[in-house]
């Protein structure tokens, strides 16, 4: 039967529908925001897996192309490998309903979310978090729900209910709220430095947007709901537990308190293996279970554990509840690095790397639910074995990693400024020793290893974990609890929360909730805030005592970087027919080249020669005529009236044949020829953009500055003789030499004389024509500058690839 339910959220009606599609799944649903639409399915196994001692639960959430009315890119035009957006997005489904499943259920559970339709307005992963309670609350899989989740931004200092895309870029907040009709169970998001008061603030309102969610999948499962199975819970016997903590005695506490993650996991160890093989002594190996020994040995650690911070106020490592463990930092260790950074706290430690990239070094996706397309700033954490001791299998980055990569960006990217840097960057965090939160540690290594490179973070950023321990009454109330500060792993791993909190010194920028509860009263959250804030602000204290503020300078391994800006209507003579002039510029330059189309060319380069070759260049081909400068020109074109000639990269000019010679001229091929390079002189610019040139105006500035240059000598010989030319003179670009053309000559010389011998300003005569005339020189006498193509090839420091995003 096919049942539909319809909440308001906000301004807008989010609808769920069952029964229609998927009907051989255990609990299937669609959920609708605008024109998004996803589908979520879940399935329970009737038998637990052989052996299995955990609840196998999987989420997995993926985008499909034709959802957005596109192709899939890449060669076999089909979806692959699940994409970053997608490993975190099947995390944020998975962390709020895991913990409401029944503890020693061991049936395998899969929920899986297809998007069916995508606005690229209304991000689907809000409507998976409330897609995965319902087809859970409608199957017949034993489930404690419902759970539903919105999105929270602020625009202009008020709260928004499922911002859209468009809304977020406007926004200093992006919070996904995630609770139940009473308490919360998981949020996680970023924020641009919000103040502790408005970051629960935001929680609050949260809450009570989900409400009308809440309602709806009451009425769903109501309505359309199965009843649900009988299940079977495997835990150890009662005997064989008791037995075991008989055998362990008052010895799981020293053992528990002994210094050092490896010491005591050593010592615990030991200790039950003795209980153990006596277990097996007394019951037998068909009831004492290899699954049987670990529950054992996980609840009498669990209890002993608890009992000595709620009812001891200790801790295994002997800290007080409130307090960090030693903090040590280190910069620029590396020395190829562009930046880096060694954090430890306690016994977490990471070697954090900072990279500096150029445009074509950002991030590409294909976005098809909508947002940014592109990413410049990126953080990759990883996770090696050796870091806890252990081995194993050792693969690409897991899950596990991504998500904690994820947190650690989005808490450094509020305070980087990604809107006008030039670079793209990097942050690879290596994780070196783990006891304790690695993520924080990365957000920490991170900010300095961003500073040590020189990249302008406004500020400094850094993250704690914050932990539980709580204890219930009889019917399900919280009775006491206990909020420890920088929890280690065994603490994470017997307690009951892991709230991760980053931020500067102004307010937070990152934070994710891990809850094993079936919730939590937002005054014990409002607690574990404050708890973060007074604890990041003394790790900031350390940290900026090694590195207050980024490096003045880049790293000298670092790509430099020279801006320029060209109107938008000359890019396409930048880049040339099929890419054939910044091809050029990039192999004689060695420098990377990136267009934007507003006109913006950023060069990148480790070569200053490499640098001064591109921007010369790209000036040139840039630039505007300018009235009364004199540039070196190719003549194009001949006509009776004069010669066009091309003084800048493909723009030209006439020189009207009474502006080639300061004698009179009959035809043009008297004076050039085509192919002939001359200099001119601009006279103007009319409202149509021609331009007027005169080679006898260029020609007699620059005799004048021949003989200026010479000694002030204005006589026929001083201005005839050769002269060195001054490197950029007059605005030219060559470098060559060349023979003054004696503007005085024509002042001594009579009309006649000038039409049969050497003209002043090389005017050509019968008896030149009938000898060979030297290649490398114009008609007037003069040497050619050489174009760019003729200069020393610079360094490939940023690369030999063009970046053209038109």
């Amino acid at each position: 039967m096919q049942t539909k339910v319809t909440a308001l959220v906000g301004e807008a009606p989010i609808t769920i529908e069952t029964g229609k599609i998927a009907k051989q799944a255990d609990g299937a649903v669609t959920v609708q925001l605008g024109e998004t639409i996803v589908i979520v399915a879940a399935v329970g196994a009737t038998k637990p897996r052989e052996g299995a001692d955990f609840f196998p639960l999987t989420v997995d959430y993926r985008e499909k192309a034709a959802a957005a009315g596109r192709f899939p890119g890449g060669y076999f035009k089909r979806e692959g490998r699940p994409t970053e957006k997608e490993i975190v997005t099947s995390r944020m489904i998975d962390r709020p309903i895991r913990p409401l499943f029944p503890k020693g259920w061991f049936n395998e559970v899969q929920v899986q979310a297809i998007v069916l339709s995508a606005d690229g307005q209304n991000d689907p992963d809000i409507l998976c978090v409330n897609g995965a309670s319902a087809a859970l609350m409608v199957s017949d899989i034993p489930w404690d729900g419902p759970v539903a989740a919105v999105r929270i931004g602020r625009i202009n200092g008020r709260f928004v209910i499922n911002p859209t895309h468009d809304d977020l870029e406007r926004s200093d907040l992006d919070l996904v709220y995630v609770g139940t009709e009473k308490e919360l169970i998981m949020f996680e998001g970023s924020a641009r430095e919000i103040s502790e008061a408005d970051f629960l603030a935001a929680l609050e309102f949260g809450h009570q947007a989900i409400q009308p969610l809440i309602a709806a999948q009451k009425e769903l499962a109501e309505r359309a709901g199965r009843p649900k199975r009988s299940i079977t819970i495997q835990k150890a016997p009662e005997a064989i537990l008791q037995r075991a903590r008989e055998l362990a005695g008052d010895r799981v506490v020293p053992a528990l308190l002994t210094p050092g993650k490896l010491a005591r996991e050593e010592a615990v160890n030991a200790l039950f293996e003795e209980v153990n093989r006596k277990l097996v002594e007394e019951f037998g190996t068909e009831q004492v279970t290899e699954f049987v020994q670990r529950e054992v040995q996980y609840h009498i650690q669990r209890a002993a554990i608890r009992d000595l911070i709620l009812n001891q106020g200790r801790r295994m490592d002997g800290r007080p509840m409130d307090a960090l463990r030693p903090i040590s930092c280190e910069v620029g260790l590396l020395p190829r690095a562009h930046g880096s950074a060694l954090f430890t706290r306690g016994e977490t430690q990471a070697m954090v790397l900072a990279t500096l990239g150029t445009g074509e070094d950002a991030q590409e996706f294909d976005a098809y639910t909508g947002g940014a397309t592109e990413k410049r700033f990126i953080l990759h954490y990883n996770f090696p074995n050796f870091s806890v001791g252990e081995t194993g299998r050792i693969t690409g980055p897991g899950r596990r990693e991504i998500g904690h990569g994820n947190l650690a960006e989005r808490s450094l990217a509020p305070l980087l400024p990604l809107d006008d840097y030039p670079y793209s960057i990097r942050v690879t965090s290596e994780i070196m020793e783990s006891n304790g939160s690695t993520s924080m540690a990365t957000v920490c290594g991170g900010s300095l290893a961003l500073m040590d490179a020189g990249i302008p973070l406004q500020r400094a950023v850094a993250g704690i974990s914050i932990g539980l321990v709580t204890e219930y009454d009889p019917e399900g109330n919280l009775a006491r609890y206990q909020l420890l500060t920088d929890i280690i792993g065994a603490e994470d791993h017997f307690g009951d929360m892991d709230c991760k909190i980053a931020g500067s010194d102004r307010g937070i920028t990152g934070f994710q909730l891990d809850l094993k509860l079936r919730g939590l009263p937002l005054n014990v959250i409002a607690e574990a805030v404050e708890r973060a804030r007074v604890a990041r602000l003394a790790i900031l204290e350390e940290m900026n005592k090694v590195l207050p503020a980024p490096r003045p300078q880049l790293s000298k391994y670092a790509p430099r970087i020279l801006t320029l800006k060209i109107d938008p209507e000359k890019i396409g003579t930048l880049i040339g027919p099929g890419g054939k002039n910044i091809k050029k510029l990039v192999d004689e330059s060695g420098c990377e080249i990136d267009i934007e189309d507003d006109g913006t060319v950023h060069i990148y380069s480790v070569s200053e020669e490499g640098m001064k070759i591109a921007r010369e260049a790209i000036e040139a081909l840039s630039a505007e005529a300018e009235v009364g400068k004199i540039y070196r020109g190719k003549v194009v074109t001949i006509k009776d009236f004069g010669a066009f000639v091309e003084f800048l990269p493909g723009k030209d000019g006439l020189v009207h044949i009474s502006e080639l010679a300061n004698f009179r001229v009959k035809k043009a091929e008297d004076i050039v020829k085509i192919g002939d390079e001359i200099w001119v002189k601009v006279l103007g610019v009319d409202e149509k953009g021609r331009v007027r040139l005169s080679r006898k105006a260029a020609m007699n500035e620059r005799d004048a500055q021949m003989a200026a240059q010479q000694g002030g000598g204005g006589g026929e010989g001083a201005a005839a003789a050769p002269a060195e030319r001054e490197s950029g003179a007059s605005g030219a670009s060559g470098e060559d030499t060349h023979r003054s053309e004696g503007a005085s000559a024509a002042a001594s010389q009579g009309r006649s004389q000038a039409a049969t011998a050497q003209g002043p300003h090389g005017g050509n005569r019968p008896a030149e024509r009938s000898q060979p005339r030297h290649e490398s020189r114009d008609r007037g006498g003069h040497r050619p500058d050489r174009g760019h193509g003729h200069r020393r090839r610079g360094g490939r420091g940023g690369g030999n690839r063009n970046r053209d995003r038109r």
